[in-house]
């Protein structure tokens, strides 16, 4: 669903207005209000310049800190790493969902698209339809659903498919090693689609085919957490894993 209210915690888009004193004065991009940032919340230690970080007119993404009835107050140094590209993976993917919605529906797009937003984010509303095209049937007629399920369907098949690997060592103590490291590996990767690979003595290769290398790569280190996990509470053995290069 869309957020038509903001929280406090929340990652959001913000243009920067006007520079005065120790504080930088944003627009929130998705909502009609404006907030402030502090110069602490900057950037850690001191700022020599800041320009180096904001001036009028730049996008930047910030967390909000504290909503009060006529400002937000928000920070640009507490957003992480792993947040600020979270938040530019999806902007980009919206900005190029609401351009194939233009495409498809030409001068009947922009009626259309707010009646989405009313109720959906688009990008949560074209992922949705990715899962379940019915969703579609609220806003769209059936050729206008079909014209973007047919674009999204092209985009798709033109995404390279890459295959992401991480090598570790397994061993068991037990009589039955085998067999022990075969129930770890399959209780860690059950409902995934990683593959793994006897490379030799106590050395595997787990694989898997990704045309999301983002989400993948995520869950890859998520089962080898668990085959190492698993070893150690659960069959006593032994996980180690080869460093990246």
């Amino acid at each position: 669903m869309a957020k038509t209210k903001i929280e406090e915690g929340q990652i959001v888009l913000c243009t920067v207005e006007k520079i005065l004193g120790t504080c930088v004065f944003v627009k929130l991009d998705d909502y009609s209000v404006t907030g402030f940032i502090n110069f602490p919340e900057i950037a850690p230690g001191r700022i020599r310049n800041i320009r180096d970080f904001a001036f009028p007119g730049k996008k930047i993404v910030c967390k909000v800190l504290n909503i009060r009835p006529d400002n937000i107050e928000l920070s640009l140094r507490r957003v992480k790493v792993n947040e600020r590209n979270d938040f530019n993976d999806r902007y980009k993917k919206e900005k190029t969902y609401i351009a194939i919605i233009k495409t498809a529906l030409a001068d009947k797009s922009t009626e259309v698209i707010e009646k989405i937003k009313e109720n959906y984010s688009i990008f949560d509303f074209i992922e949705n339809a990715k899962e379940n095209p019915s969703v579609l049937d609220k806003y769209l007629s059936k050729e206008q659903a079909d014209k973007i399920l047919k674009i999204l369907k092209e985009k798709d098949t033109k995404v390279k498919e890459l295959t992401l690997s991480q090598e570790f060592s397994l061993s068991s103590k037990d009589p039955s090693g085998i067999e022990t490291i075969k129930k770890i590996i399959s209780e860690a990767s059950k409902g995934t689609n990683i593959e793994f690979f006897y490379v030799a003595a106590g050395k595997y290769m787990a694989k898997v085919k990704s045309k999301d290398p983002k989400k993948d790569e995520a869950t890859l280190r998520q089962v080898l957490e668990k085959i190492d996990d698993l070893s150690k509470k659960k069959y006593c053995a032994t996980c180690t894993f080869t460093p990246k290069k």
